[in-house]
């Protein structure tokens, strides 16, 4: 998740799609990037499980999963939680 979120362009989808729903002429004009470019990007936070296409007219909308966000912030909050309470113990070398 962090290796997909690294990418700005994909960041800044992201950060769009988590104002609402989406389709893709949206996201080409809120960041300027190329329709190619978008959709490519979307594709990898589809198959990340982080967004659900859905069709609507002649449209596809986008929008983030939630709890897919909230289970890697998870994640990274008991990281810094271990990561605090053994900041002082150093393993001894062998």
């Amino acid at each position: 998740m962090i290796r997909l979120l690294a990418d700005p362009l994909r960041a800044q989808i992201v950060a769009l799609l988590a104002d609402g729903p989406a389709c893709t002429c949206h996201l080409v004009e809120d960041t300027g990037a190329k329709q190619p470019n978008i959709s490519n990007h979307l594709r990898l936070l589809r198959e990340a499980g982080l967004v659900v296409s859905e069709p609507y007219g002649r449209f596809t909308y986008y929008r983030l999963v939630p709890e897919v966000l909230e289970a890697a912030a998870g994640h990274l909050a008991d990281l810094a939680g271990r990561a605090r309470a053994r900041a002082e113990a150093r393993r001894e070398c062998p």
